[in-house]
């Protein structure tokens, strides 16, 4: 008997190929040429607005992350909000500037919810920028139309430090007011999520001056300056910290910490010079925040899955080059996973969509998945993919064995 692909690369999951199907328990009703996860689609509902009264559950997105069962696998896009979608793009027309629609609660707002609006995701997430709390503890910076964000100060010198001080979320009040709005707009249909830099990412623009391919300034400065680095770091650490403790009490229900530049370092290196950092984030949320679900996501993490998991984490964000199937047996049952279809899909055709995102889920298997992708949105993706996409996401259905059986091989395991 011959099996999809999708069998083979799921076999490290321990699961017995000829009924792969029935224990991780997908509903179909169509498709029957690729066997499991999809049903016909329902309409989505256009309704703008929804109640302000929060629902007595945690959302969907929420369990999922907690590793608690879940009927099938919550989804949010990185991005999803942005200049591939047509509404976005005319209200850029109106507000050229980045900064104004990132940092005006009622643009926040509408740009936040636009995606809300047109798919009805499992997560809104906050339109904000991992460099908006920079001026709130002493670092301005500028964002210009072909280099990027511009930092005219880099520290590279103690004297440099100087300039730094305890964040000042009074300087932030349109990240907390945004976030009370989208609480109170989704109500309970929906997690709404927030987000931070980590603090090695956050330093690579502050001792850069800006973005670059190459770092080797800051990394440079971990063997000619190690101790500015550190101090440099620590205050970064202590602010994203107060940061995310001010974004959860604002409304968000969850929040996701990008590293994205943690990749970009040798494992041995992000291990000393990143991940202490995020750990003790971690560890000072939840003091703080205890039932609030964190998520790290770095960008070509594959060199880095278990050493992500040792700083505390609930989910692991995996980037479209991490096999899934491998994700999970590197990092075990006792966490969760977010990912992680290739954002490149979404200019494919539809039926090509439908099938990687069956491969996903089934590899991912039905406890702890968020179903996105494995970086954001690109500019140029078709909205009718986005919205296939999401489709698709809620047509999936676990049954009840298959939340029996990811039990039983996590007791076993």
């Amino acid at each position: 008997m011959s099996f999809s692909p999708l069998t083979s690369a799921c076999s490290s999951l321990g699961v017995k190929s000829s009924s792969l199907i029935v224990q991780l328990g997908f509903h179909t009703a169509e498709n029957n040429k690729f066997p499991g996860a999809f049903v016909s689609s329902p309409k989505r509902t256009k309704t703008k607005k929804f109640s302000i009264a929060c629902s007595s559950t945690d959302p969907l997105l929420v369990k999922a992350a907690r590793g608690d069962p879940v009927s099938r696998p919550p989804t949010w896009m990185m991005r999803q909000a942005g200049r591939y979608m047509a509404v976005y793009r005319k209200l850029a027309e109106k507000h050229p500037s980045f900064r104004e629609r990132s940092e005006t609660t009622d643009l926040i707002v509408e740009i936040s919810l636009q995606p809300w609006e047109a798919f009805r995701p499992d997560g809104v997430i906050i339109f904000s920028d991992i460099l908006t709390p920079l001026p709130a503890f002493g670092v301005p910076f500028d964002i210009e139309e072909v280099r990027g964000p511009v930092i005219q100060s880099p520290i590279r010198f103690e004297d440099d430090l100087k300039a730094l001080h305890p964040i000042d979320l009074e300087k932030l009040h349109f990240v907390g007011e945004s976030l009370k709005i989208l609480r109170q707009e989704v109500g309970g249909h929906a997690a709404v999520l927030g987000f931070v830099g980590a603090p090695w990412t956050i330093a690579t623009y502050i001792v850069e001056g800006g973005t670059t391919r190459t770092y080797t300034t800051i990394k440079s400065m971990c063997h000619t300056a190690p101790n500015l680095l550190r101090t440099l770091l620590s205050h970064l650490t202590k602010a994203i910290s107060e940061y995310i403790i001010y974004q959860v009490e604002s409304g968000a229900h969850c929040i996701q910490i990008f590293d994205s530049w943690g990749g970009q370092l040798p494992p041995d290196m992000w291990e000393q010079w990143s991940k202490p950092y995020i750990t003790e984030i971690v560890s000072v949320v939840r003091n703080k925040c205890p039932k609030t679900p964190l998520v790290l996501y770095i960008n070509g993490n594959g060199g880095l899955l278990e050493r992500m998991k040792g700083t505390g984490v609930d989910v692991i964000g995996l980037d479209w080059t991490v096999d899934m199937a491998d994700a999970r047996k590197r990092l075990g049952s006792d966490i969760s996973v977010q990912g992680n279809v290739d954002p490149a899909y979404l200019f494919s055709p539809l039926s090509a969509v439908t099938k990687e995102i069956q491969r996903v889920v089934k590899c991912a298997g039905p406890r702890g998945h968020i179903l996105n992708l494995g970086h954001g949105v690109l500019v140029g993706t078709p909205e009718e993919a986005v919205a296939h996409f999401f489709d698709v996401s809620k047509s999936l259905n676990y049954d009840g064995s298959s939340q029996n059986h990811s039990m039983e091989e996590s007791k076993l395991g």
